[in-house]
């Protein structure tokens, strides 16, 4: 007679084992949470904000917070509710950071801190010291969300998300710069070699502080850029995939950086600054929905509406069939 053992029990892979044999991918919206992103431009589904709070004093000392004024608490916190208001208005499902404790000044400009692919989560590493360990807090929450966290940068790599964009499920554009450097796009790039993805380093201009503020997509055949500042590769590379590239109309002026600055919702709609009338009237022209909110205040910080998005989810390219 045969004594009971562990050897065909189900631990030991006997009778009652289940294997594992889904890959990562697949696992998305089951064991994980629905996100993933692989274009700048198809639907907007989720979102990761944080909201401002005490943190915000440190803004009395502009220079060293790296922000341009001090900003009134109250009337900070009050557009960024605002803010939150217009994405749920919008369709959009709106998750909050919330640290537990004080966090560093700069930490509700949330898509700089990481960069979302189809299967989950590059976590940045911002490059300046004020903003040194920011990624902690996205860390916690995009766990508690069940995001799956794909890659920390390490080493010397330094890299903020506001500097990576699709171009195509195939094709990450990555800007550097001040604030992303060559160390950080080799490890990106390993990371999305897994996914199939090449990544196409492009150099900023000088005096420039994200790709976000030069470039922006805004439906399959639609991107608006700097004019003389847009790094030529990236413009050939949208051209090659069948994009119109519109040059803004005028070289000087605050709204070319600052305008930038917003979110696109789905294809030709974007939410954005309400101070931009001239952006506006350029989007419209090219039969773009604008829907704005005010940020002023937030403004103040050296950001602006696309800064503090961080986007989760977007529906797949390949949805549209």
């Amino acid at each position: 007679m045969n004594e009971p053992g562990t050897f065909d029990s189900s631990a030991y892979g006997g009778d009652g084992w289940s294997p594992r044999t889904r890959s990562h991918a697949e696992e998305i919206a089951d064991i994980w949470a629905p996100c993933g992103v692989d274009s700048e431009w198809m639907p907007l589904r989720s979102v990761l904000l944080h909201r401002p709070g005490e943190e915000l004093a440190a803004s009395r000392d502009p220079a060293a917070a790296q922000m341009f004024e001090p900003l009134d608490l109250g009337r900070a916190v009050a557009q960024h509710e605002a803010l939150a208001g217009a994405f749920e208005a919008a369709g959009v499902e709106v998750a909050f950071v919330d640290p537990a404790e004080i966090p560093p000044p700069n930490l509700m400009f949330c898509a700089d801190l990481v960069f979302m692919t189809k299967e989950g989560a590059i976590l940045a590493r911002p490059a300046s010291t004020v903003r040194a360990g920011e990624e902690r807090h996205l860390a916690r929450r995009l766990a508690g969300l069940g995001v799956p966290i794909l890659r920390t940068l390490t080493g010397t790599a330094v890299f903020e998300g506001a500097d990576a964009m699709w171009l195509d499920p195939e094709t990450v554009l990555l800007g550097l710069g001040p604030r992303s450097n060559a160390e950080a796009a080799t490890q990106i790039a390993e990371t999305l070699e897994l996914q199939e993805v090449q990544v196409l380093p492009v150099d900023l201009p000088y005096g420039t502080m994200h790709l976000m503020g030069l470039l922006r997509i805004l439906d399959r055949d639609l991107a608006i850029a700097w004019p003389r500042r847009t790094p030529h590769a990236a413009v050939e590379a949208l051209r090659e995939r069948g994009a119109e590239v519109v040059f803004l109309p005028h070289e000087a002026g605050d709204w070319q950086s600052a305008a930038f600055n917003f979110v696109t919702l789905g294809p030709r709609r974007v939410l954005m600054a309400d101070t931009f009338s001239e952006m506006a009237e350029f989007l419209r022209g090219l039969d773009v929905h604008c829907t704005t909110v005010e940020v002023t205040e937030l403004a103040k910080a050296a950001g602006g509406i696309g800064c503090m998005s961080a986007v989760l989810r977007r529906e797949p390219v390949d949805a549209t069939g």
